[in-house]
């Protein structure tokens, strides 16, 4: 047998990715670095198709809507002459006879192309009453025989009005701040500055604290509910802890919609509820809980109770039992043995499971809808109107955009406090 030589030695370990004895480090440290890369490419061909289904399916359908937050160029397109004779406009009193004249060139262009009623709905997401005034100044302008459109423009009150003419002087400009003002209660003043609307025009800020407030009852709720009973599972036998565990997963069988419809028969005035509530002794009547904050917060506790009892129990199952005892054994009271030792290893999934379920809980929509009152409605109930009955999506996207920051800097707090490598969601 001949004998190996030093450099056949050395081939395997270059290929690995170890410098062998003796080798130069440069081109060692290159060698690895070109291994590292090649390692890198594989696992990022590997995953392209599922980030390709992500950023087709998911990404950018939604950068696309977020967009139309800021962007909505229906105004600017359909009054092109009128922005050309706004442009020297001083913003202060009406403008003068040329505008009045471009918008009616504009008007009947947009009828004619069919796109008045778009325009009408878009002026009067912006100044409310604008929709009917648009319709008819168009109707009369296509019968007008004759009659000069000066004279007409200037006939219909509405084109006169102090804010008519700011309104659209904004909205010849295709990116705007409008929607997101309004999703957060605010509007441009005549000055140029920011002021808040009208405490009877003000609902958005209401709707979200109320949103934020649900969420954070149930998630109080839940928590309260899931930490003894993730406790007592992580405690029993491996059997009857599997019993347990199937028992939570149960409603995981059905749909939401189904456990929903299920809560609105329980929570009727003569239902299972209230039943339970007078042979206990807890009420003297029967309540209403339907159409209720009350009944809307117990369907949706019982609706998010496993998912922050999950993220809890699969950390206590790591605890070992002995760590109790040993505290006990140096003297610990059981109270502070649980504070000290037991809660601080737990505390990780706490955080998890209640920041899963409050992020949950914000997205809520077919549980307010069915279950709560015209006054518990959520944020996403308001979102949901805007796309499927008024069309508006560019306030849809507005709402959804703020909601989206305050989810992710409630995120970023958590990150912050905790840390990403500690949340234990499983």
């Amino acid at each position: 047998m001949s004998a190996l030589q030093p450099s056949e030695l050395d081939r395997p370990a270059l290929a690995c990715g170890r410098p062998a004895a003796g080798a130069d480090p440069k081109t060692a440290s290159a060698a690895l670095r070109r291994a590292e890369f090649g390692d890198r490419l594989r696992s990022l061909a590997l995953a392209a198709p599922l980030l390709l289904l992500l950023a087709l399916s998911f990404g950018i359908p939604i950068v696309l809507l977020l967009s139309r937050a800021v962007y909505d160029p229906t105004i600017a397109d359909a009054l092109p002459r009128t922005s050309q004779a706004l442009g020297t406009w001083s913003g202060q009193g009406l403008p003068d006879d040329a505008a009045y004249i471009a918008l009616a060139a504009d008007l009947s262009n947009s009828q004619a192309k069919g796109t008045a009623y778009e325009l009408a709905k878009a002026l009067n997401a912006r100044l409310p009453g604008a929709r009917s005034q648009v319709l008819k100044t168009v109707r009369q302008l296509e019968g007008a025989a004759g009659k000069p459109p000066l004279e007409i423009m200037k006939a219909v009150p509405f084109w006169s009005a102090p804010g008519t003419w700011p309104t659209i002087a904004n909205g010849t400009h295709a990116l705007t701040s409008f929607y997101l003002l309004s999703a957060l209660d605010l509007r441009w003043n005549a000055d140029g500055g920011i002021e808040r609307v009208p405490p009877e025009q003000a609902i958005f800020l209401q709707v979200f604290l109320r949103t934020f407030f649900v969420a954070a009852a149930v998630t109080l709720a839940t928590l309260l509910l899931g930490f003894p009973l993730a406790y007592l599972i992580a405690s029993v036998p491996k059997g009857l802890a599997a019993i347990l565990i199937v028992a939570v997963l149960l409603p995981f069988w059905t749909s939401i919609l189904v456990r929903t419809a299920a809560w609105t028969v329980l929570l009727q005035k003569f239902g299972l509820v209230n039943d339970l509530l007078l042979w206990l002794g807890f009420a003297s009547e029967r309540l209403d809980l339907m159409y209720s904050r009350i009944g809307l917060i117990i369907a949706m506790t019982h609706i998010q109770l496993p998912f922050t009892l999950l993220p809890i129990y699969s950390v206590m199952r790591t605890i070992a039992p002995s760590q109790m005892k040993a505290a006990y054994s140096l003297g610990a009271k059981p109270f502070t043995a649980f504070r000290r030792v037991y809660l601080p290893q737990v505390f990780p999934g706490v955080m998890a499971g209640c920041l899963l379920t409050f992020i949950l809980c914000l997205g809520y929509y077919i549980t307010p809808a069915l279950i709560g009152g015209a006054s518990d409605q959520l944020i996403s109930n308001f979102i949901a109107n805007y796309v499927n009955v008024e069309l508006n999506w560019e306030m849809a996207a507005a709402l959804s955009f703020i909601l989206l920051v305050f989810t992710l800097a409630l995120f970023g707090i958590f990150a912050r406090i905790l840390g990403l490598d500690r949340l234990k969601m499983v």
